[in-house]
């Protein structure tokens, strides 16, 4: 089939937000979800997505864009989230507006006006855990009310960056490379939900991280393990 990325959904200024590249593929496929992104997702041109089985393939032109496959992952439950205040607060200490490398990113981006991005600015909260509230804005849902997949693969996407970065000066740019999540439910258009997000360890140019996405009621909609790669710096 033949699928396309709105230009609304950028992560970097011309390719894709990789959190709902990935979420592209991951709706395609039951349970938990591993996604490889081998190539920048071009914007606004036919994509062709092919699913099969319990594996799913976005391609351009020939060019291998993006793997799904699903996976079986146990994973400990995440760390507990602050309440809305406490999110708040530590959105109000967001790195990313003081610099951001990408900052018309649908997820992160501090330049995408309201009802248009998804303005989560995951700030540190404590212990090395980033946290932020977000409220999922109408012009997304579903005919449910509801957000699709992929939006909540993109709210969970960037918190891992601000995550595996805290106390890095400068902060490396970076791409995100891999992406597994799993989704057990959804949030509702104009809900009061907190985002979280946690380092998980560096390998070289690899940054991992997890995030996690709260309900108004608490509980855990569904999570994240990513793979962050550090662009090399020029000379």
């Amino acid at each position: 089939m033949k699928v396309f990325i709105d230009p609304r959904y950028c992560g970097p200024p011309a390719s894709g937000n990789g959190g709902y590249s990935c979420g592209l593929l991951a709706q395609h496929l039951a349970g938990t979800v591993e996604v490889t992104l081998k190539a920048p997702p071009p914007l606004g041109v036919a994509l062709q997505l092919e699913a099969a089985g319990d594996v799913a393939r976005l391609t351009h032109a020939g060019q291998l864009i993006a793997e799904a496959r699903a996976i079986a992952a146990d994973w400990p439950a995440p760390p507990a989230s602050p309440d809305v205040d406490g999110a708040a607060a530590a959105a109000a200490r967001y790195a990313g507006f003081y610099q951001h490398d990408y900052p018309t990113c649908f997820t992160c981006g501090p330049g995408r006006a309201a009802h248009d991005g998804l303005r989560i600015f995951t700030g540190v909260w404590r212990d090395g855990i980033v946290a932020a509230p977000w409220v999922p804005d109408a012009t997304l849902a579903d005919a449910s009310g509801r957000m699709p997949l992929p939006v909540l693969w993109a709210a969970t996407d960037c918190p891992g960056y601000w995550a595996a970065t805290v106390g890095l000066d400068p902060r490396p740019a970076m791409l995100l490379g891999r992406m597994t999540a799993r989704f057990d439910g959804s949030v509702a258009a104009d809900e009061r939900c907190i985002v979280i997000g946690w380092g998980m360890g560096v390998d070289g140019r690899k940054h991992q991280a997890g995030t996690a996405l709260f309900g108004a009621d608490g509980r855990c909609v569904g999570q994240s393990r990513q793979t962050w790669i550090a662009l090399k710096r020029e000379n």
